[in-house]
């Protein structure tokens, strides 16, 4: 099995070093436009090999695609933040040229893979992605939700005072502050949280994880990466070993809880194939509203990248 990273900065590395120690692949490929950064970080993955006891081979490239020929899964985390006075529709148009163009040569060298998309914005991004491989909607998922959930476990970990391997929980909607946690599908060790918390911490929870990267900005000065990384890694581990895990992930819409023609998260299984079946939920009127409103602001977004592209 064969996995390549695009885009050798902190997301990538991350998710390359989380592949590699997990042996979830013989070879996972890093890639980069600056000279010399994939190699260096490939190899210095790979020199953790005997401390950490694995073998998959990681190797680095600068902008030769031939070495990610035949990848099964490539994860695309290319793409640039967005900086001080840049607009949205600006970040948009910069990171839809740099997603178009790796995805058209990932193609050319990978036809058969399965692409995650990690670039922000991640739903429009997706979206850019599927326009240009060419490819069934099935092999082009985002990650979101994994991330979303994980920061919503282990914040609902941390104030219960729990392992954070006992909360599963369920997350819809867009990447961002209008993504829908769902609350009524959070449980720990099968007990349904609403009996464990109290309403006004649940719902600090709930806002804390609909602002989860800001907070890191804020800290850190720039984006998360450890835990994107890891979503990401989790994704790919799901692919290539036909689990059949049941994740939030950005997928494309084909009329599931009545939206169409857009990705956007929802409840999946991830296997072999990508993905294999969106989960419909029987949502209330409440958390339908939510998702709704989600919805209109990826359409925006969308709107704005299909402006470009007519």
């Amino acid at each position: 099995m064969k996995v390549t990273v695009v885009g050798a900065g902190n997301v990538g590395a991350t998710c390359a070093n989380v592949l590699a120690t997990r042996e979830v692949a013989n070879e996972v490929v890093l890639l980069d436009i600056k000279d010399g950064f994939a190699e260096g970080k490939a190899l210095d993955i790979w020199e953790t090999s005997p401390i950490n006891l694995y073998d998959t081979k990681t190797v680095g490239s600068t902008n030769d695609y031939a070495k990610t020929a035949d990848s099964d899964v490539v994860v695309i985390t290319s793409g640039l933040p967005r900086k001080p006075g840049m607009s949205r529709d600006d970040l948009i148009a910069t990171n839809a040229g740099i997603v178009k163009s790796v995805t058209t040569q990932i193609m050319e060298h990978s036809p058969n893979a399965i692409l995650v998309i990690v670039s922000n914005p991640l739903d429009v991004m997706t979206y850019c992605a599927y326009l240009n491989a060419g490819v069934d909607s099935t092999r082009v998922v985002g990650m979101a939700g994994i991330l979303d959930t994980a920061r919503y476990r282990s914040f609902l970990a941390e104030a219960l005072n729990v392992s954070p391997k006992d909360i599963q929980a369920v997350l819809m909607g867009g990447h961002g502050d209008t993504m829908v946690p769902l609350p009524r599908y959070t449980t720990v060790g099968g007990i349904p949280v609403t009996e464990l918390i109290d309403d006004e911490t649940l719902n600090s929870i709930v806002e804390r994880t609909k602002k989860g990267g800001g907070e890191i900005v804020n800290l850190l000065g720039t984006s998360a990466w450890y835990a994107p990384g890891a979503a990401a890694a989790q994704m790919v581990e799901a692919i290539l070993k036909d689990q059949r895990r049941v994740f939030p992930c950005c997928v494309w819409m084909t009329g599931e809880y009545g939206i169409s023609d857009m990705y956007l998260g929802v409840p999946v299984i991830l296997g072999k194939n990508g993905v294999e079946k969106v989960i419909e939920l029987d949502l209330n009127d409440e958390e339908k509203k939510l998702l709704s409103k989600s919805e209109t602001a990826v359409r925006e977004v969308k709107a704005v990248l299909d402006g470009m592209n007519s």
